[in-house]
Protein backbone atom coordinates (compact mmCIF):
# COMPACT_ATOMS: atom_id res chain seq x y z
CA UNK A 1 0.00 0.00 0.00
CA UNK A 2 1.39 3.35 -1.08
CA UNK A 3 0.60 6.28 1.82
CA UNK A 4 1.32 9.91 2.16
CA UNK A 5 3.21 11.54 5.19
CA UNK A 6 0.28 10.77 7.39
CA UNK A 7 -0.33 7.09 6.39
CA UNK A 8 -3.08 8.49 4.63
CA UNK A 9 -3.86 5.81 1.92
CA UNK A 10 -3.13 7.14 -1.90
CA UNK A 11 -5.18 6.70 -4.76
CA UNK A 12 -3.33 5.49 -8.39
CA UNK A 13 -4.18 8.88 -8.90
CA UNK A 14 -2.33 10.21 -6.37
CA UNK A 15 0.87 8.09 -6.92
CA UNK A 16 3.62 9.11 -9.13
CA UNK A 17 3.85 8.67 -12.90
CA UNK A 18 6.17 6.20 -12.55
CA UNK A 19 4.63 4.30 -10.17
CA UNK A 20 0.75 4.57 -12.10
CA UNK A 21 0.56 1.43 -14.75
CA UNK A 22 -0.91 3.04 -17.38
CA UNK A 23 1.39 6.25 -17.28
CA UNK A 24 4.45 3.55 -16.94
CA UNK A 25 3.25 2.12 -19.76
CA UNK A 26 2.65 4.72 -22.06
CA UNK A 27 5.83 6.34 -20.96
CA UNK A 28 8.54 3.32 -20.93
CA UNK A 29 6.40 0.22 -22.87
CA UNK A 30 4.50 -2.61 -21.75
CA UNK A 31 7.72 -4.93 -21.74
CA UNK A 32 8.55 -2.08 -18.63
CA UNK A 33 5.08 -3.55 -16.47
CA UNK A 34 4.97 -6.58 -14.05
CA UNK A 35 1.94 -8.77 -14.34
CA UNK A 36 0.62 -7.60 -11.51
CA UNK A 37 0.73 -4.11 -13.47
CA UNK A 38 -1.01 -5.30 -16.65
CA UNK A 39 -3.21 -6.70 -14.93
CA UNK A 40 -4.31 -3.77 -12.73
CA UNK A 41 -4.57 -1.78 -16.04
CA UNK A 42 -7.26 -4.60 -16.98
CA UNK A 43 -9.28 -4.72 -14.10
CA UNK A 44 -9.34 -0.72 -13.77
CA UNK A 45 -10.11 -0.58 -10.07
CA UNK A 46 -9.93 -2.01 -7.29
CA UNK A 47 -12.00 -2.14 -3.91
CA UNK A 48 -12.26 0.24 -0.92
CA UNK A 49 -9.40 -1.85 0.65
CA UNK A 50 -6.99 -2.16 -2.44
CA UNK A 51 -5.81 -0.20 -5.00
CA UNK A 52 -6.10 -2.00 -8.16
CA UNK A 53 -2.39 -2.77 -8.26
CA UNK A 54 -2.58 -3.81 -4.96
CA UNK A 55 -5.35 -6.07 -5.60
CA UNK A 56 -3.72 -7.58 -8.74
CA UNK A 57 -0.78 -7.93 -6.67
CA UNK A 58 -2.75 -10.05 -4.29
CA UNK A 59 -4.04 -12.30 -7.08
CA UNK A 60 -1.09 -12.72 -8.58
CA UNK A 61 0.69 -13.99 -5.43
CA UNK A 62 -2.70 -16.50 -4.82
CA UNK A 63 -1.68 -17.76 -7.95
CA UNK A 64 2.33 -18.44 -7.26
CA UNK A 65 2.86 -15.61 -9.84
CA UNK A 66 2.25 -17.70 -12.56
CA UNK A 67 0.02 -16.68 -15.36
CA UNK A 68 -0.75 -20.02 -15.89
CA UNK A 69 -2.14 -20.46 -13.03
CA UNK A 70 -4.18 -17.33 -13.13
CA UNK A 71 -5.82 -18.73 -16.93
CA UNK A 72 -7.25 -21.75 -14.87
CA UNK A 73 -9.23 -19.23 -13.01
CA UNK A 74 -13.10 -19.39 -13.85
CA UNK A 75 -15.56 -16.23 -13.62
CA UNK A 76 -16.96 -17.70 -10.39
CA UNK A 77 -12.88 -18.24 -9.00
CA UNK A 78 -12.25 -14.98 -9.39
CA UNK A 79 -15.96 -13.45 -8.04
CA UNK A 80 -15.83 -15.83 -4.56
CA UNK A 81 -11.92 -15.41 -4.36
CA UNK A 82 -11.04 -11.63 -4.91
CA UNK A 83 -13.33 -8.88 -3.42
CA UNK A 84 -13.34 -5.98 -6.08
CA UNK A 85 -13.83 -8.62 -8.90
CA UNK A 86 -17.21 -8.76 -10.80
CA UNK A 87 -18.12 -10.69 -13.50
CA UNK A 88 -17.39 -7.75 -16.28
CA UNK A 89 -13.75 -8.19 -14.87
CA UNK A 90 -12.87 -11.43 -14.59
CA UNK A 91 -14.47 -11.73 -18.36
CA UNK A 92 -11.92 -9.14 -19.38
CA UNK A 93 -8.97 -10.82 -18.29
CA UNK A 94 -10.14 -14.10 -19.42
CA UNK A 95 -10.36 -12.83 -22.78
CA UNK A 96 -6.84 -10.85 -22.68
CA UNK A 97 -5.49 -14.12 -21.43
CA UNK A 98 -7.45 -15.80 -24.69
CA UNK A 99 -5.69 -13.28 -26.81
CA UNK A 100 -2.02 -14.16 -25.41
CA UNK A 101 -3.09 -17.88 -26.02
CA UNK A 102 -4.27 -17.19 -29.90
CA UNK A 103 -1.30 -15.36 -30.50
CA UNK A 104 0.80 -18.09 -29.75
CA UNK A 105 -0.92 -20.51 -30.98
CA UNK A 106 -0.87 -18.36 -34.74
CA UNK A 107 2.89 -18.15 -34.41
CA UNK A 108 3.32 -21.61 -34.82
CA UNK A 109 2.03 -22.04 -38.19
CA UNK A 110 4.96 -19.68 -39.42
CA UNK A 111 7.10 -22.44 -38.35
CA UNK A 112 9.40 -23.97 -40.81
CA UNK A 113 9.17 -27.80 -39.59
CA UNK A 114 9.05 -30.07 -36.64
CA UNK A 115 12.48 -31.53 -35.88
CA UNK A 116 11.97 -32.97 -32.34
CA UNK A 117 9.67 -33.55 -29.11
CA UNK A 118 10.37 -29.96 -28.09
CA UNK A 119 9.06 -28.23 -31.03
CA UNK A 120 5.07 -30.24 -31.09
CA UNK A 121 5.43 -29.23 -27.65
CA UNK A 122 5.75 -25.75 -27.78
CA UNK A 123 2.93 -26.33 -31.12
CA UNK A 124 0.43 -27.96 -29.10
CA UNK A 125 1.40 -26.55 -25.53
CA UNK A 126 -0.72 -23.52 -26.02
CA UNK A 127 -4.10 -26.11 -26.55
CA UNK A 128 -3.53 -27.92 -23.54
CA UNK A 129 -2.02 -26.31 -20.48
CA UNK A 130 -5.13 -24.10 -19.19
CA UNK A 131 -7.17 -27.41 -19.01
CA UNK A 132 -9.08 -28.97 -16.23
CA UNK A 133 -10.07 -31.80 -18.22
CA UNK A 134 -8.27 -34.37 -20.70
CA UNK A 135 -8.36 -33.53 -24.27
CA UNK A 136 -6.56 -35.65 -27.19
CA UNK A 137 -5.24 -33.93 -30.30
CA UNK A 138 -3.96 -34.90 -33.73
CA UNK A 139 -1.33 -32.82 -35.35
CA UNK A 140 -0.65 -33.59 -38.84
CA UNK A 141 2.16 -32.68 -40.93
CA UNK A 142 3.31 -32.86 -44.80
CA UNK A 143 6.28 -35.27 -45.87
CA UNK A 144 8.80 -32.43 -44.48
CA UNK A 145 7.52 -32.18 -41.21
CA UNK A 146 5.73 -28.72 -41.53
CA UNK A 147 2.43 -28.23 -40.11
CA UNK A 148 -0.64 -28.55 -41.99
CA UNK A 149 -3.19 -28.83 -39.17
CA UNK A 150 -3.97 -29.31 -35.35
CA UNK A 151 -7.43 -30.75 -34.45
CA UNK A 152 -8.88 -32.06 -31.41
CA UNK A 153 -9.99 -35.03 -31.70
CA UNK A 154 -11.88 -36.15 -28.37
CA UNK A 155 -12.42 -34.33 -25.05
CA UNK A 156 -12.92 -35.86 -21.47
CA UNK A 157 -13.22 -36.04 -18.21
CA UNK A 158 -10.40 -35.34 -15.76
CA UNK A 159 -8.52 -38.24 -16.20
CA UNK A 160 -9.20 -39.86 -19.41
CA UNK A 161 -10.67 -39.22 -22.81
CA UNK A 162 -11.32 -42.16 -25.65
CA UNK A 163 -9.50 -41.90 -28.56
CA UNK A 164 -11.46 -43.42 -32.35
CA UNK A 165 -8.68 -44.26 -34.07
CA UNK A 166 -10.26 -44.55 -37.49
CA UNK A 167 -11.37 -40.71 -36.79
CA UNK A 168 -7.81 -40.13 -36.73
CA UNK A 169 -7.09 -41.65 -40.20
CA UNK A 170 -9.60 -40.20 -41.47
CA UNK A 171 -8.52 -36.89 -40.36
CA UNK A 172 -5.42 -37.37 -41.52
CA UNK A 173 -6.48 -38.38 -44.85
CA UNK A 174 -8.89 -35.60 -45.56
CA UNK A 175 -5.42 -32.98 -44.67
CA UNK A 176 -3.45 -34.54 -46.94
CA UNK A 177 -1.01 -35.49 -44.12
CA UNK A 178 2.05 -37.73 -44.65
CA UNK A 179 3.22 -37.54 -40.48
CA UNK A 180 1.25 -37.96 -37.64
CA UNK A 181 1.77 -36.87 -34.69
CA UNK A 182 -0.87 -36.91 -31.40
CA UNK A 183 -0.93 -35.54 -27.56
CA UNK A 184 -2.67 -35.07 -25.28
CA UNK A 185 -3.03 -33.48 -21.36
CA UNK A 186 -2.60 -34.47 -18.17
CA UNK A 187 -4.46 -32.29 -15.62
CA UNK A 188 -3.50 -34.20 -12.59
CA UNK A 189 -0.38 -32.71 -13.28
CA UNK A 190 1.21 -36.65 -14.10
CA UNK A 191 4.10 -36.34 -16.09
CA UNK A 192 4.20 -40.22 -17.17
CA UNK A 193 2.32 -42.24 -19.17
CA UNK A 194 -0.30 -44.61 -17.84
CA UNK A 195 -0.90 -47.94 -19.11
CA UNK A 196 -3.98 -47.30 -21.28
CA UNK A 197 -1.71 -44.01 -22.65
CA UNK A 198 0.48 -47.32 -23.73
CA UNK A 199 -1.63 -49.00 -25.20
CA UNK A 200 -3.57 -46.29 -27.30
CA UNK A 201 0.26 -45.55 -28.53
CA UNK A 202 0.68 -48.61 -29.90
CA UNK A 203 -2.61 -49.22 -31.56
CA UNK A 204 -2.09 -45.42 -33.36
CA UNK A 205 1.33 -46.76 -34.35
CA UNK A 206 -0.09 -50.00 -36.12
CA UNK A 207 -2.38 -48.21 -37.57
CA UNK A 208 -0.54 -45.39 -39.42
CA UNK A 209 1.95 -47.99 -40.60
CA UNK A 210 -1.65 -50.09 -42.11
CA UNK A 211 -2.49 -46.94 -43.73
CA UNK A 212 0.95 -45.71 -44.86
CA UNK A 213 1.73 -42.51 -42.57
CA UNK A 214 4.66 -42.36 -40.53
CA UNK A 215 3.86 -41.94 -36.90
CA UNK A 216 6.12 -39.56 -35.22
CA UNK A 217 5.22 -39.03 -31.51
CA UNK A 218 2.81 -38.73 -28.98
CA UNK A 219 3.55 -36.50 -26.09
CA UNK A 220 2.04 -36.06 -23.11
CA UNK A 221 1.80 -32.12 -21.48
CA UNK A 222 1.53 -31.42 -17.75
CA UNK A 223 2.18 -28.02 -15.94
CA UNK A 224 5.30 -26.43 -17.30
CA UNK A 225 6.59 -30.24 -19.13
CA UNK A 226 6.27 -33.31 -21.36
CA UNK A 227 6.56 -36.74 -21.79
CA UNK A 228 7.48 -37.81 -25.24
CA UNK A 229 7.00 -41.25 -26.14
CA UNK A 230 9.79 -40.89 -29.23
CA UNK A 231 12.65 -39.66 -27.30
CA UNK A 232 11.76 -42.57 -24.86
CA UNK A 233 12.22 -45.12 -27.66
CA UNK A 234 8.94 -46.33 -28.16
CA UNK A 235 7.34 -44.99 -31.55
Amino acid sequence: MITDDNNKRLTIREWSEDDRPREKMSRKGAQSLSDAELLAILIGSGNKDESAVELSKRIMRECHDNINELARLTIVDFCKRFKGIGEAKAITIMAALELGKRRKTADVFERKKVTCSIDLYEIIEPKLIDLTHEEFWIILLDGANKLIDMTRLTQGGRNQTIVDIPILLKNALEKSAQNIAVAHNHPSGQRYPSAEDEKITKLIKHGCEAVGFKFIDHIIITRGSYYSFADEGKI
